[in-house]
């Protein structure tokens, strides 16, 4: 099974994406863990080039070739090959991260670009997204209190809700894929739900 985390930045995703591997792990299964972008050599290496602050003028055209070719790498040494032998794949982000930042964000055309990330990534989709819902003013305000600050927190709050709004036309255009997690609660009550909704999901496709 390939699982994803998807959500604006301080909406707790990464501190839950953690306790997520380290649950699947203790009840047996075979957890690849990643991250994007990053994940592989190249990839940490297109990370380095992204979140650097001295990039601030990259085009966006740019930005969107560096993240897609972090990720077409990921899924061909990481992901296919371990979905192949059985295992269970958990990402945080992945291509939805795209259709949100660079296209809804950016304003880049989604026809083009749900082409472009099925080229990319061989037409392997997560099999459950995890959405971390938490608006653009709170996303913002929990960035500031402090954490990696990169050249991606940089941009405006609008471009943030830019961002918000396009997460909530993705998932209503795919909801049997997409799984809402109210990131506003505690920490606990999070991972409960994240563990409700992915056990469901493992029941459900026999897993």
């Amino acid at each position: 099974m390939f699982i994803t985390l998807e959500g604006l930045d301080g909406s707790g995703k990464t501190t839950q994406f953690t306790l997520l591997v380290e649950w699947l792990r203790g009840h047996g299964r075979d957890v690849l863990a990643l991250r994007e972008p990053g994940g592989t050599e190249i990839g940490e290496r297109v990370r380095e080039v992204l979140h650097d602050h001295k990039h601030a003028d990259m085009d966006a055209r740019a930005e969107l070739l560096l993240y897609c070719a972090s990720r077409a790498q990921l899924v061909a040494a990481r992901i296919l090959p371990h979905l192949a032998s059985g295992g269970v794949v958990i990402c945080d982000r992945f291509a939805d991260s795209t259709l949100a930042y660079q296209g809804y964000g950016r304003g880049l055309e989604i026809g083009f670009l749900r082409q472009l990330l099925d080229f990319a990534t061989r037409g392997r989709w997560p099999d459950l997204t995890l959405f971390f819902d938490i608006d653009a003013a709170t996303s913002l305000q929990r960035r500031a209190g402090g954490g990696e600050w990169n050249r991606m927190d940089a941009e405006s709050e609008a471009f943030y809700r830019r961002v918000e709004a396009g997460y909530r036309a993705l998932m209503a255009g795919d909801p049997a894929r997409w799984a809402r997690i109210d990131a506003a609660q505690s920490r606990e009550a999070v991972q409960a739900a994240i563990r409700a909704r992915i056990n469901q999901a493992l029941v459900a496709s026999g897993r």
